[in-house]
């Protein structure tokens, strides 16, 4: 089978084929049964594990990414995510109780979970296996059929999911399409019962306008500027140590690093002190296996494009040749400079200065709502300000990024950022449709609803409701 990059265009014919498959497929009722779904997910677990070596060299083919790195970043949250579905799926797929009004006693209300149907999920570059395979995992579980898109940027990483989804699964239920945008573009041509959509926002308004057409249910995961505050309580030592090791982690291509700090004026010089002292404490580089390539020349010129060199406080170099952005710190940095007007995605760290808490906030509220925020502070009258008065999708307090590896928590975006949510639970819950039921049964009946209104009858509803 070849599993490289397809030579030949993906047609709307063969688009609308394959959508056509698959929702017959579905139609028969093939996917619904937990045993089905179990299996299917114990087999992807499985089919993962035996190529987890060939995936090491693939994404190591793409960004030199190590193999202890992938396993963090990758490998470990996705077995993490198949575990949990496996764990629970008997208890998600159960109709949920929930209260009955006294108008309609005796009954009982319930919720009774679906699947939607046919899935498209498109993935991401950045994190290729993370990002195309967890939500196919909440696909699975949902009891539905998936056609996936990898991003064709990490081509050996696509390749190989290509490779072992297809040789392994039936298409009619899972099937990968490799490509560019004329894949892309006859993929959503079509018209599925769910969308799943991770990249940058102006692809998604490109996709959300595409399932609109079908009035598709969509699910954007994008991206923006993330804020990090620093307050002058906070634990600076410990708050940099780890701001900086999510900053820097797959060289800073990651949706919810920190894009641009926030630095009290009063602890600025320490902070840069310790942000130093921390980046050669760590060594960034593939020597190292702490640091990654930039996905490709035109993402490096673009990133190298944001260092301004009179702005530059420590690092700045960098090789294209080998696509490597030394770790670089940029202060004195004003809303105006390059640096400030687009997501970042790349290893570079603005520090912007403030005096008052106000002034920290209204710098972050002149930008979309972003996908992560971060505060280190230890002052619970700041931290109550900064969940009530800050709009983002997800975020931690004194930690960065880390939110992400709790299954327990959602994971998405709020506005420009993105919309709905997935992990866990909430990844059933995405490509999922909640039937609400009210069961009653025939034994009872009021005259209530029926006709023969009067001033008796408006008073007790009146009473009931």
């Amino acid at each position: 089978m070849n599993t490289s990059i397809q030579t030949v265009p993906f047609t709307d014919i063969e688009a609308k084929q394959l959508v056509q498959n698959q929702r017959h497929f579905f139609n028969q009722n093939n996917t619904k049964s937990v045993d089905f779904r179990l299996e299917q997910l114990r087999k992807l677990k499985t089919l993962l594990l035996e190529h987890e070596d060939a995936m090491h060299d693939a994404i190591f083919k793409d960004f030199g990414k190590s193999k202890y790195e992938n396993q963090l970043t990758e490998f470990f949250p996705l077995i993490d995510e198949i575990n949990v579905a496996i764990k629970n799926l008997k208890k998600w797929i159960k109709p949920k109780n929930v209260a009955t009004n006294i108008l309609n006693f005796p009954a009982k209300s319930y919720l009774v979970p679906e699947p939607l149907g046919v899935s498209l999920v498109i993935g991401a570059w950045n994190f290729p296996y993370n990002l195309t395979l967890t939500p196919l995992v909440g696909s699975m579980a949902a009891g539905n059929t998936t056609i996936l898109k990898p991003s064709e940027l990490a081509q050996h990483t696509s390749a190989i999911m290509t490779k072992i989804l297809n040789e392994n699964f039936d298409s009619n239920y899972i099937h990968v399409i490799e490509g560019g945008i004329p894949e892309t573009t006859a993929l959503l041509n079509q018209r599925y019962d769910k969308i799943f959509f991770t990249g940058s926002p102006m692809v998604g308004k490109i996709v959300n306008k595409a399932a609109a057409e079908h009035l598709t249910n969509v699910t954007l995961e994008l991206g923006g500027k993330n804020p990090a505050i620093f307050t002058k309580d906070a634990a600076l030592k410990m708050s940099v140590k780890r701001m900086i090791w999510a900053k820097f982690v797959n060289s800073g291509q990651f949706c919810i690093t920190t894009d641009y700090a926030l630095v009290h004026k009063d602890i600025k010089d320490d902070f840069l002190k310790y942000a130093v002292e921390e980046i050669k404490k760590n060594n960034f580089s593939r020597d190292n296996h702490n640091y990654v390539q930039i996905i490709n020349e035109r993402n490096f010129d673009r990133v190298v494009n944001l260092i301004d060199p009179d702005k530059v406080f420590y690092g700045g170099n960098y090789n294209k040749n080998e696509r490597y952005i030394e770790p670089t710190i940029l202060h004195n940095v004003n809303l105006d400079d390059a640096v400030m007007q687009e997501e970042i995605f790349g290893p570079v760290l603005p520090i912007i200065t403030y005096e008052s808490l106000d002034e920290a906030f209204d710098i972050i509220k002149h930008f979309e709502k972003p996908l992560a925020a971060y505060l280190f502070s230890d002052s619970s009258a700041i931290k109550d300000r900064f969940l009530n008065e800050i709009s983002f999708g997800s975020g931690a307090i004194n930690d960065c990024v880390m939110q992400i590896s709790n299954p327990n928590l959602p994971f998405g975006g709020v506005g420009h950022s993105g919309m709905g949510r997935y992990h866990g639970k909430y990844s059933f819950e995405c490509f999922s449709h909640f039937k609400a039921i009210l069961d009653k049964p025939t034994a009872i009946e009021t005259n209530l609803k029926y006709y023969g209104y009067n001033e008796k009858k408006l008073k007790l509803v009146k009473l009931l409701s």
